[in-house]
């Protein structure tokens, strides 16, 4: 029988404004199999976030336990305990926490996993008193804050008294969760957080007085008290279901069973997963610790009800700081992040995983063949930014695919074709490049989408569609000719000797038909910066390391001058030595990380380094024959004792007080996918004695005999070029049919010519150019399908 107690209500509704937790996590974990859908994560030595049914969606703040000895102190573990954290095994996601009393009194042990069967989070303790004159005082306490469907507001939490247990519940929009132990509780009791929880009661009064039933609507709390009369080890159970009674069942079900067989099932699948990966440790420096974690990381954030699909972290950065306004955290689908991700896994030899991950892209792109810039797991987008470069990665995964025979009986040429129309329509100009804050031209976007275009004509050829593949190749060598042209300034103050180099993007609106496309040229606005700081910039005096990208992708050579001159700026602007070896921030004047007094990111900040970006330097150092080991121990130094690399680590002098240390994890997101991925791609670089993501055809095109970049120029309605160089084929095209009546002669002679059509929907005209000081190349159009005429002249000058 279930009775959910709802008649003693608690006080102080609705309770202080809710928040989530610190974002950067000491460990992470899920069951391998598909049965359990529940994962969780760790931080402070406590449970933190617990996500339920599906991966982006956070049901609890946290989960602690609560100490006092009823008269001189009270303590809860995330702060008032040093913390121990490591591993169930190498393979498997099992975390064991020891929490120890400052003052050697008591100390929590604990192993944490999930039942490999049911949505359950099961937490084995044993709780050691110390201090002998302690021993029949001190009383133990589970303190539970639900934020169930994503938010803190509007939980409503109640005892329940289910087969003659006392069980917290609480539940919200349909959502349930339940917790019990294996040991009964004394006490109960539900109220409002900050006004009647059970923390503040115990706080103040240092036992538990305020027994609530319930407390409705509001930011809620529950806390038991464990009975420790018979036994000091007990089992604890966070189950969760869509009503009370599916929770409870789960809950009661794994509380039947030893906590010893759930650990052996749990630990047993993960090493069979594990089993079958490829022998990459050898390219470690630390006999493939982190390789292994890393690998496992990577799986877990694969959900289990949308298969394929894999988010950005398990956390949401400086967390402490975020309410119910801030729904996402980094549990979302971004594109970028999860092709990074599920190539890492291909470079450990996992062909399904990556199968499923670009189906399900397959099924994400919208109709234009874009991609939102993130999305949540039923493809429901979330941020609106226009990203080219998450348009095209999912184009170098399906080649990837291709190229390993992993594509089994799945055709992605649909998908491969729409996206790649996208790009050709939509580019040269990205609205948003890799780090999701300006517009313009972007040397790593460039460089992802020429990739792409490339192998996407490979795709078009192989299905007999020569003439589209021509059509795709030209348009990458439009691009490629044109990328120093767009993103490398010769005016360069930052390096007093290297005037001439990359700079992070020359900004330009990619609404504009006509922009500035002189890199010398141009200001970047940067938002995330404090606001007594500048915020405007010259944009050739804002450097990052993303034209990185376009030797990774085989565009430009490892060695060429221009990379290496735009090496030393970025390391003299950029570079951080930390003991753990070399890492970079992301761009010049970055205000993305918490402030330098430490206080989390709050919309502004300074911006601190990136140990993915140390990565991506170690894949650049292989390529140009030089020793990546520093990195691949640098990356191996960033990682916590559980295996996880952060998003930002310290890069200022020490806070203690704030937990922030030179190398180590800032507040911001850990685990990163991305950061986990360019590690084991790393690895598989090193292995192979070349760079993972290369594609050969890129690399086979860009990297011999240069071509001829005058060859084609290229005008459209959302770039309308101005001039031409003399010898140069002007194309002209649009997306839809038409017939272009064009002049060199100021209308004295007209000629029509119609367009070629494209299985693309772009249909396009090739034009001639005439020597230069002729008249102008005049041209209008006429679009069959609506019956009119374009109603206005274009031109464009031929220039030497």
């Amino acid at each position: 029988m279930t009775t959910i107690r709802k008649d003693n209500h608690a006080h102080g509704h609705p309770g202080i404004a809710p928040r989530w937790t610190r974002g950067g996590k000491q460990a992470v974990g899920t069951a391998y199999t598909r049965a359990s859908r529940v994962w969780y994560t760790c931080a402070a030595g406590v449970l933190t976030e617990a996500y339920y049914p599906t991966l982006d969606r956070p049901q609890i703040r946290d989960l602690q336990f609560l100490v006092t000895d009823g008269d001189t102190f009270f303590h809860d573990e995330r702060r008032d305990t040093e913390h121990e954290i490591s591993r169930t095994s190498e393979s498997s996601l099992g975390v064991n926490l020891i929490n120890k009393d400052r003052k050697n009194r008591y100390r929590i042990v604990k192993k944490i996993l999930s039942n490999p069967v049911e949505p359950v989070i099961l937490v084995r303790t044993t709780f050691e008193i110390l201090d002998p004159a302690l021993e029949d005082r001190l009383r133990l306490f589970v303190l539970l804050a639900p934020h169930l469907d994503i938010g803190g507001e509007d939980n409503t939490a109640n005892l329940a008294e289910i087969d003659h247990r006392l069980v917290l519940t609480a539940n919200r929009n349909g959502t349930w969760l339940a917790c019990a132990a294996t040991l009964p509780f004394k006490k109960a009791s539900c109220g409002f957080v900050g006004r009647s929880d059970g923390w503040t009661d115990l706080n103040m009064h240092r036992d538990l007085t305020w027994e609530y039933d319930s407390a409705e609507h509001g930011n809620v709390a529950l806390v038991g008290e464990i009975d420790l009369a018979s036994a000091r080890e007990f089992t604890l159970a966070l189950s969760f279901g869509e009503h009370v009674h599916d929770a409870t069942t789960s809950l009661f079900h794994s509380l039947s069973a030893p906590f010893t067989e759930h650990e052996k099932n749990f630990i047993g699948q993960w090493e069979r997963a594990c089993g079958e990966t490829l022998p990459l440790q050898s390219s470690s420096q630390d006999q493939g610790r982190l390789y292994r974690s890393s690998h496992s990381i990577l799986r877990a954030h694969e959900d289990k009800n949308y298969s394929g699909a894999m988010i950005a972290s398990l956390s949401i950065p400086w967390g402490d700081v975020k309410g119910d306004e801030d729904l996402g955290g980094y549990h979302l689908v971004w594109p970028r992040d999860m092709v990074n991700t599920t190539t890492a896994l291909l470079a450990s030899g996992d062909k399904a995983t990556p199968l499923r991950a670009l189906i399900y892209l397959a099924v994400a792109q919208r109709a234009d063949g874009g991609f939102h810039q993130n999305f949540w797991l039923d493809g429901s987008p979330y941020w609106s930014g226009v990203q080219l470069d998450e348009v095209a990665f999912p184009i170098l995964l399906a080649r990837k695919l291709h190229n390993e025979n992993a594509l089994g009986d799945y055709d992605p040429y649909p998908m491969v074709r729409s996206a790649a129309a996208y790009l050709v329509k939509q580019g040269p100009a990205t609205q948003q490049e890799r780090w999701e804050e300006n517009a313009g031209y972007s040397p790593s976007t460039l460089a992802v989408n020429i990739a792409a275009l490339v192998c996407a004509a490979q795709f078009a050829r192989q299905r007999g569609e020569p003439a589209t593949a021509d059509f795709l190749l030209d348009y990458a060598d439009f691009l490629e000719c044109h990328v120093e042209s767009w993103t490398v300034t010769d005016t360069g103050t930052l390096l007093p000797d290297v005037p001439r180099h990359y700079i992070r993007i020359h900004p330009t609106d990619p609404a504009d038909p006509t922009p500035d496309e002189d890199p010398n040229h141009g200001t970047i606005v940067i938002k995330n910066r404090p606001p007594e700081a500048q915020h405007r910039f010259p944009a050739n005096e804002i450097v990052d390391a993303g034209f990185l990208e376009l030797v990774r992708y085989g565009v430009r050579a490892p060695g060429d001058a221009l990379i290496e001159d735009s090496l030393r700026v970025v390391d003299a602007q950029l570079k951080v030595d930390t003991p753990a070896g070399p890492v970079w921030r992301r761009y010049s004047h970055d205000g993305y990380g918490e402030d330098r007094q430490g206080n989390p990111f709050n919309g502004r900040g300074v911006g601190h380094a990136w140990p993915l970006l140390s990565g991506e330097r170690g894949h650049y150092e292989l390529a140009a024959g030089r020793d990546p080991a520093p990195y691949v121990r640098a990356l191996e130094g960033f990682a916590s004792g559980c295996g996880l690399l952060p998003e930002q680590v310290w890069d200022l002098p020490d806070i203690p007080e704030k937990f922030l240390f030179l190398g180590k994890p800032t507040g911001a997101a850990m685990p990163l996918c991305w950061a986990h991925a360019e590690y084991v791609k790393l690895l598989r670089s090193v292995a192979d004695g070349r760079v993972f993501d290369r594609p050969q055809s890129v690399a086979d095109r860009y990297l011999g005999a240069r071509r001829d970049c005058r060859r084609l120029e290229v005008w459209k309605f959302n770039r309308q070029v101005a001039k031409v160089r003399s010898g140069t084929t002007l194309r002209i095209q649009a997306a839809a049919t038409f017939r272009l009546k064009w002049t060199r002669g100021e209308w004295a002679q007209a000629n029509e010519t119609e367009a070629t059509p494209t299985s693309l929907g772009i249909h396009f005209v090739d034009l001639g150019t005439a020597p230069p000081g002729t008249a102008p190349i005049r041209f209008t159009f006429f679009w069959p399908e609506a019956g009119h005429a374009e109603g206005r002249d274009f031109q464009v000058e031929v220039v030497t």
